[in-house]
């Protein structure tokens, strides 16, 4: 049986909290509120298994509005079965009139976040409870055996969302949850265990807790939030994807939530300086194109699976998003685990933790277009050069006004920036609550809108934000209408499209000559000896030489018996022209075999304008030596 999580974007976490958190006043922000005539109501009710009562509810309509992209500020309550009991499974949906999922390219609920109103949140105790969320991935939630989610019949439940209309149509939809219920006083209800719901987040307490990666960051193609951002996302602040145990307890279960182009989340417990890896969520795609798109599901914990934890311990979460197809945009990363108040799980410092779990569900047909066919509009580098009126251009009526690719005659053809000059683009529908972006993809840019096309995968890379307004830090909104294009563009033909609405195509020119590609970089070590610390560190200075950039793994090697085995690893990145060390840890058998007298080969792979892999014996100390 597939054990599983709802893993929803946070984007809405203290959005929920406006009304019914403990302490707070509703209506303390200016909301969107929720829609007129929306209710949440009962469509039937089955037994599944002993003592197991399944009830299908469904809240709407829901109209999205043409370009709709929104954070719900309300809560809007929501009904939850009668009676004291226990929550064991959730499976989320998205549906229109008929029941059936619209196309995810059209319409999909960004986010949604099921609140217990009468619980103060865990990890964040000013918020209501988050206990459950989805997004396009809908992971479904099922709690091992005998664990399930405790509800008092006086609690109140909630709802905060985000709805995404990516048409110039206006959609209704409703929001359908499955859940599983077990009357407190039933007789199964007599031996359940209860469990408190964790939400980790990587921006935890933020109402709109989102990052940007940026093609090229991190290391190898990939990119670590928080570990590899710079600037440190935290500052001297609180570290934000952490959590300290306020007593001990055993986690039942967890799972992950990230954006298109995540491949997974980690949580970690930390304990006295030590860290154990307890669980890795992995995105798995469906996407024939890669991890590009919503086409994905998330793993889970297995049945199985138990992490103790002591008071005290940190839990911590990191996302790794891929770095070498397109800029991620608005990304997130967090897990939501369960645990119990039971004090005897398994120490993951002492026990090894089986870390892999399974998705919950397969390939969903409304992710079934993933665009990227060939379509009707010209390509901009061949057609004649356009005019502006003082380099400014309008975004209207989700045209981009000059040089919309679906236009015709002069309305189309690619406005002309001088060098050192900007064109500046006014979004007229932001009046009316329609946000845009001006996103550089790589031309020709004019194939079919799907869920995996277009991709923010310019050459250059510029990116307006979400021009529009809304509540500052409780929308994806710039609050700002206006965006200037990079006066230092070189020469060349630029396209772009909306991630708002990704069917919107526009282009502009530089006169000059297109940019040469930049020279790769070249990698070399530059250390001949080192020592290991008393920790078993050991640092590595690597060279990084010509244009470009050097990122990728560092990697200690031993051979022994005839079997090659890496003893130590870490990633590195660095521009061109620089020196660093890298810093990374031996595993214990190595250390040992370091006392013996034994060399490691040092084996760096390097990306920039190319691939090029550096070896070199490094010479370590015959002795482990103390600092």
């Amino acid at each position: 049986m597939r054990r599983g999580i709802g893993s929803a974007s946070a984007a809405l976490v203290v959005v929920a909290a406006l009304a019914g958190a403990p302490g707070t006043q509703a209506g303390s922000l200016p909301p969107v509120r929720p829609p007129a005539g929306a209710t949440s109501h009962l469509l039937w009710t089955k037994k599944v298994s002993p003592g197991v009562i399944r009830y299908r509810y469904r809240y709407g309509p829901l109209v999205a509005a043409p370009g709709h992209n929104l954070i719900l500020v309300g809560p809007a309550t929501i009904e939850k079965p009668p009676g004291d009991g226990y929550m064991t499974r959730v499976n989320p949906d998205l549906v229109d009139a008929g029941g059936a999922t619209p196309p995810i390219e059209q319409v999909h609920m960004h986010h949604a976040l099921i609140l217990n109103l009468s619980q103060p949140d865990t990890t964040w105790p000013s918020l209501p409870q988050r206990f459950y969320g989805f997004a396009e991935e809908k992971t479904v939630v099922d709690m091992p055996e005998p664990y399930g989610y405790p509800v008092k019949a006086s609690d109140v439940w909630a709802v905060n969302y985000m709805l995404h209309n990516e048409t110039s149509d206006s959609k209704t939809v409703w929001m359908q949850y499955d859940l599983d219920w077990v009357p407190a006083q039933s007789a199964r209800g007599s031996k359940m265990k209860p469990v408190r719901p964790l939400w980790i987040d990587t921006q935890n307490g933020k109402p709109y807790p989102v990052f940007d990666v940026h093609r090229g960051s991190g290391g190898d193609g990939r990119l670590t939030y928080p570990d590899e951002a710079r600037p440190d996302p935290y500052g001297s602040g609180p570290k934000l994807n952490e959590w300290r145990a306020d007593r001990a307890g055993t986690l039942v279960l967890t799972g992950g939530h990230l954006h298109p182009g995540g491949l997974w989340t980690d949580l970690d417990v930390v304990r006295g300086g030590r860290r154990a890896h307890v669980f890795r969520s992995d995105a798995k795609y469906f996407d024939p194109n890669g991890p590009i798109s919503w086409d994905l599901a998330m793993t889970t914990s297995p049945e199985t699976w138990r992490v103790g934890v002591k008071k005290g311990d940190v839990l911590r979460v990191s996302t790794t998003y891929e770095t070498r197809r397109a800029n991620w945009y608005e990304s997130m990363g967090l897990m939501l685990a369960y645990m119990s108040d039971e004090a005897n799980g398994p120490d993951p410092f002492a026990h090894e933790v089986q870390t892999t779990g399974e998705i919950t569900h397969g390939h969903f047909a409304s992710a079934n277009n993933h665009g990227g066919k060939p379509t009707g509009l010209p390509d901009a580098r061949s057609l004649p050069d356009g005019a502006t009126v003082d380099n400014r251009a309008a975004v209207e009526d989700f045209t981009y006004l000059p040089g919309d690719l679906s236009a015709s005659g002069a309305f189309g053809a690619p406005p002309v920036v001088q060098p050192g000059e900007a064109l500046d683009f006014g979004n007229v529908d932001a009046s009316g609550g329609i946000g845009h972006t001006i996103t550089a993809c790589r031309a020709p840019c004019t194939s079919s809108t799907g869920i995996s096309y277009p991709l923010a995968d310019g050459p250059i890379e510029f990116d307006s934000g979400q021009l529009g307004y809304g509540p500052p830090g409780y929308t994806a909104a710039v609050n700002r209408s206006n965006w200037k294009t990079p006066s230092n563009l070189p020469g060349g033909t630029y396209t772009y499209f909306c991630r708002v609405h990704p069917f919107m195509r526009g282009a502009f020119r530089v006169p000059g000559a297109p940019p040469r590609a930049p020279a790769a970089a070249s990698l070399s070590i530059a250390s001949r000896r080192a020592r290991v610390d008393r920790h078993g560190r050991v640092r590595v200075k690597l060279r990084c030489a010509g244009a470009g950039r050097c990122a990728g793994e560092l990697k200690l090697v031993r051979r022994a018996k005839g079997r090659t085995r890496t003893v130590a690893s870490g990633r590195y990145s660095m521009n061109g022209g620089h020196k660093r060390f890298v810093r990374v840890r031996l595993a214990r058998a190595a250390r040992r075999a370091l006392r013996r007298g034994h060399r490691v080969r040092l084996t760096a792979t390097a990306t920039g304008g190319g691939t090029a892999v550096t070896r070199r014996v490094l010479v370590l100390p015959a002795r482990h030596r103390r600092r």
